[in-house]
């Protein structure tokens, strides 16, 4: 089969597609549960350290054995159901049940995982880079998502992915061990410290510790060497974002807008096109 999908481009690719777009609809599912576990365990640690009485809230579902139900009326999806991006479209973004619209992002997820993983194949081929940024690309899609709903990078997601980078860095990952242990420290350090001269400056807090150990994750997977890029990247686009949302008035003056997303978006563009972007600047500034 793999010698079959090498011999074949568009075939690789079309595989390729496919299953990102089932690996999307479980990052849908972890975007959608994960919050409430983690919600449902604070309160439970809170309970427990104060010694409040009070029965305990259900658990949330779980994000593997639990069935998908429709969020407006519980009804539980077939298999026919949760094909992702098709189901979408025949049942016309609508509940079979209720009628209720569903929210578009379950198809964008979807696809936009499906497309990332083409990219990754297109860069890396068939090899155990290709499956490592798969899973990179994952957990930043997963926590993009996240971010965007609750302003929360969860722990869950960032030290497991800081600390594959880590691990891998000593085999065949994308950088070399201290390169990635610099990276690490240097991510974090970097958006540590701009935090608290933006405290210091205005008496509020520009970004979370989410942000800090999202950017150490990307540093130890990428190397410090990329950073720079990173930071710049996720700067611009965000400043872009949020003065496109004042000009149309979606976001009110002093909401906050994660940050999250747009490391994501920086850590993933590094992956592909870091090292180009990087010989390119060196080219035109003659360094």
């Amino acid at each position: 089969m793999l010698v079959l999908l090498s011999e074949n481009t568009w075939l690789l690719y079309a595989v390729t597609f496919i299953f990102g777009a089932l690996i999307g609809s479980f990052l849908n599912v972890v975007i959608l549960r994960l919050p409430p576990r983690i919600m449902h365990e604070w309160r439970c640690q809170c309970r427990e350290l104060l010694e409040t009485p009070g029965e305990d809230d259900p658990a949330p579902p779980g994000l593997v054995l639990a069935r998908s139900k429709c969020p407006a009326c519980s009804y539980q999806l077939s298999a026919l159901e949760n094909i992702p991006l098709l189901s979408y479209l025949f049942l016309k973004g609508r509940c079979s049940s209720c009628k209720q619209k569903i929210s578009p992002r379950y198809p964008v997820v979807e696809a936009l995982t499906g497309l990332a993983f083409v990219l990754v194949v297109w860069k890396f081929g068939l090899s155990e880079q290709a499956a490592y940024a798969m899973v990179f690309t994952g957990f930043l899609l997963a926590m993009s998502g996240i971010d965007i709903d609750h302003q929360l990078l969860p722990d869950n997601l960032t030290l497991p992915l800081l600390w594959a980078g880590l691990l891998l860095s000593l085999g065949s990952g994308f950088t070399d061990p201290v390169s990635s242990l610099i990276g690490a420290a240097a991510g974090y350090l970097v958006l540590w410290f701009i935090y608290h001269l933006f405290k210091i400056a205005t008496g509020r807090e520009g970004m979370g510790y989410g942000d800090f150990k999202l950017l150490a994750a990307i540093g130890a997977w990428l190397g410090w060497q990329l950073l720079p890029q990173v930071i710049l990247i996720s700067s611009l686009v965000g400043a872009v974002t949020g003065i496109a949302m004042l000009a149309v008035n979606r976001n009110r003056k002093g909401q906050p807008i994660p940050f999250g997303p747009f490391l994501a978006t920086a850590g993933w563009i590094a992956l592909i096109w870091g090292d180009r972007i990087n010989d390119a600047y060196h080219q035109y500034f003659g360094i």
